[in-house]
């Protein structure tokens, strides 16, 4: 029979304290905890109390899995004393937390009055619809009331953006912005000693100190919890603090996490040194880990039973019992009392727990995830820039009273509009602040809002994104920049893993609106290879809820990044604005100097709604061309092409001269790549009959395949082809243009496609079962 640990540690507890005799009572608990201690016995006892709850959490959580009732049995044991952390820092100080901070999220739940913090974590591990931050879709520790966000078995991908959020605290309070903490707030952040090791938490740990070398203020508190061992991967004796010890940039403070007082003295000392120095510290506590990785984790098979048992002989709610006992704070009789006391309540919350009722319907499982409301964002999209702060801003002569200009130039003027409009906006990245950003599209921005506003970074895109995560959680409306499409996938998982599901795991509770602008995709002349010239979408795409933009030309920019940042700020969405750098300077389009891609500005109070297309018909003779709108679209066509940025403006150029040939193709620009504009574009196909896909991105990694897909459930029989790039990496020079899109390939597809028969019935059916 499989020895059961749990039982082991637990009736050793019980066996110890049972065995020990009384000291002398000691009724000052006020006085310190132990002679030479700053804590006092009253501090101990609390924490003493949360240690306690989350030992029993975790024999509850094997309790549950035993009947087949929980689905969650990693847990806190040998972490115990990071319940000093929690003691020593405010309830308002956000906690981003580690999954073994049962006694820290103890501790804390202790601070606020109402809080029931084992309950919560119990219905987090029965997957009850009820536990109030994730709803039944993970059992995570996280509160709104104690400012401690949810984190979803992170391995350090929290670290960016708790760095953010300290990082935002001060520079909101330099730009006078309110907060949804207090202005001397400091940030916590926990990890394991194995999860030190990973590039996000060196980003992090690089963030903080290079801040700090600067001079910027960044009080965040990480908490090493260095157990020795991930999973079964041994962190070499003393690398923590010989790697973090005489790290410049980060005060490191050491403490015994098996020793109850010192842990509270240690973290009160490093909590007041990051609170009154506003600067990054590193504290390192020294624990054990009890009862394996998880319930499922056989640590035989890595660890002898000696080291088994010598890990449990250290077990820090033991040690914590036994002195609490020698110093009589607390009697033996009272310690049995407290820690079988708990254990009932937890085995009867246990009970209870398992009737409720869990999640049952998709619907229920994604209602948080990205909810959309047209006129909420429309409301905050259109806001109007204060009339004489933008003269004053734009000198005297509004952007809707200059000429026709190209992308990059109306970008740059929708942002100046959006630094007026919205207070809260940040706007950083690589280059952005005095060059300008590499294509100039934030030239003057920093000179205008001023460097609190807008600001370069580090050439780091996971920081990048920390810092917009952290600055979106302070109430601040982020807008990083990436300077190419490629470098993006350096980070992706602070947009997948972290920003992308906060709503989603904390029920909308918690935010990290942000517009991050990407500039991507191909075709640039005379520069390129691979990072400059990107084209591919697919790791923007699959993650769920996020909206991507994707503007063809200056007048769309203008009307769609008013769109994101309406739906950041209405709804904390999190948006891609991605930026076709081939097109930020394209003037023409059918003709050199025809002007016919450049627009003119659309004043503030405008903007393109989420679920629009925009449809040419260039067989129609245009109107002289003014830089407004393009022509309205008239009905019919012979075949319908459904494309985007520079595809799009390839599709036109061929479509006017198919035109002349008597074939009209009804040209669609998508817009929004996430989602699809599914409705609007099924129209236009169905007046067709026919539907050519020109998706610009590599084979794999586009929306073709989505379209068409979509087109034959929707429109079953209609002819469809497409046209895609290849699916390669773009070399340089000319060769790029043999493995990407090109307009005589669009050409061929469009006459092939148009001597197909059309649909019989081009009728739109309704979207049920879509």
């Amino acid at each position: 029979m499989a020895v059961n640990r749990a039982t082991i540690v637990d009736e050793q507890f019980t066996r110890t304290i049972a065995a020990m005799p009384a000291a002398p009572r000691r009724e000052d608990l006020d006085a310190p905890a132990r002679f030479g201690a700053h804590c006092s016995g009253r501090q101990a006892l609390a924490a003493f109390e949360s240690m306690v709850q989350s030992r029993h959490l975790d024999l509850a959580a094997r309790e549950l899995k035993a009947r087949d009732q929980g689905y969650y049995t990693i847990g806190s044991s040998g972490h115990e004393c990071n319940a000093a952390v929690a003691a020593a820092l405010r309830p308002t100080d956000p906690a981003f937390l580690h999954y073994r901070s049962g006694a820290f999220f103890a501790q804390r739940a202790s601070q606020v009055p109402g809080q029931t913090a084992l309950l919560d974590v119990l219905l987090g591990i029965v997957a009850a619809k009820d536990e109030p931050i994730a709803g039944g879709r993970h059992k995570v520790f996280g509160s709104l009331a104690l400012q401690i966000p949810p984190q979803t078995s992170t391995i350090a991908s929290h670290l960016p953006k708790a760095v953010g959020a300290a990082f935002a605290i001060p520079r909101a309070k330099h730009l006078g912005l309110s907060l949804p903490v207090p202005r001397d707030s400091i940030v916590v952040c926990s990890f394991g000693d194995a999860s030190s090791n990973h590039a996000s938490a060196s980003s992090a740990f690089n963030a903080a100190a290079l801040a700090d070398y600067q001079r910027l203020p960044c009080p965040i508190l990480f908490v090493c919890e260095d157990n020795g061992i991930g999973i079964s991967t041994r962190t070499p004796g003393g690398w923590i603090e010989a790697r973090f010890r005489p790290n410049p940039g980060l005060k490191y403070f050491q403490a015994d996490g098996l020793d109850l007082v010192d842990s509270l003295d240690v973290a009160t000392q490093a909590v007041e040194y990051c609170r009154s120095t506003r600067r990054p510290v590193f504290l390192h506590l020294r624990l054990v880990r009890l009862l394996g990785h998880a319930g499922s984790d056989v640590e035989q098979l890595y660890r002898s039973p000696e080291e088994i048992e010598a890990a449990e002989a250290r077990d820090p709610v033991l040690a914590a019992a036994r002195f609490l006992v020698r110093e009589g704070w607390l009697a033996p009789a009272e310690v049995l009392e407290l820690y079988e006391e708990t254990r009932a309540r937890c085995l009867a919350l246990c009970d209870e727990v398992a009737t409720r009722a869990k999640l049952t319907s998709a619907e229920e499982v994604m209602a948080p995830l990205a909810p959309y409301e047209p006129l909420a964002v429309a409301a905050q999209a259109q806001r109007l820039p204060p009339d004489a702060e933008a003269r004053k801003t734009f000198h005297g002569r509004l952007p809707e009273e200059e000429k026709p200009r190209h992308m990059a130039l109306l970008i740059n003027r929708a942002l100046g509009d959006a630094l007026l409009t919205f207070p809260e906006l940040i706007l950083f990245g690589e280059d952005v602040a005095r060059k300008g950003g590499v294509y100039h599209v934030t030239a003057d921005l920093a000179k205008k809002a001023g460097v609190g506003h807008v600001f370069n970074t580090p050439l780091d895109e996971t920081s990048i994104l920390g810092v917009a995560q952290g600055a979106g959680h302070m109430g601040m409306l982020p807008m990083p920049e990436i300077q190419y499409l490629a470098y993006l996938h350096n980070a992706v998982d602070q947009l997948r893993g972290e920003a992308g599901s906060l709503r989603f795991f904390s029920q909308g509770q918690f935010q990290n609106p942000m517009v991050v602008r990407i500039a991507g995709l191909a075709y640039q002349k005379g520069f390129g290879g691979h990072f400059h010239n990107d084209n591919g979408i697919a790791a923007i795409r699959e993650i769920p809820g996020v909206i991507l933009a994707c503007p063809a030309h200056g007048r769309d920019a203008v009307g769609m990044l008013r769109t994101c940042l309406g739906a950041a700020r209405a709804h904390g969405a999190v948006c891609v604005f991605l930026e076709p750098i081939a097109l930020y300077m394209t003037k023409d389009l059918y003709e050199d100097k025809d002007g016919r891609w450049s627009f003119n500005y659309p004043a503030p109070g405008w903007s393109l709604p989420l679920s629009e297309v925009e449809t040419w018909t260039p067989w129609v003779e245009d109107p002289e061309w003014a830089g407004d709108a393009p022509p309205a679209p008239v009905d019919g066509g012979d075949l319908t092409i459904l494309s985007y940025a520079n595809g799009l403006w390839m599709s036109l150029r061929v479509a006017r001269r198919l035109a002349a040939e008597g074939l009209r193709c009804r040209v669609v620009d998508l817009r929004w790549l996430k989602p699809l504009p599914a409705e609007a574009l099924l129209r236009e196909v169905a007046a067709t009959g026919r539907c050519l896909v020109v998706d610009e991105c590599r084979e794999h990694s586009g929306v073709a395949d989505e379209l068409l897909s979509l087109v034959a459930r929707r429109l079953p029989g209609t002819a469809v082809g497409r046209v895609v790039a290849r699916d390669t990496y773009i070399p340089l020079g000319g060769a790029a243009n043999l493995v990407l899109v090109q307009e005589p390939e669009i050409e061929a597809a469009a006459r092939a496609l148009a001597a197909a028969p059309r649909t019989s019935s081009p009728a739109l059916p309704s979207p049920a079962g879509a």
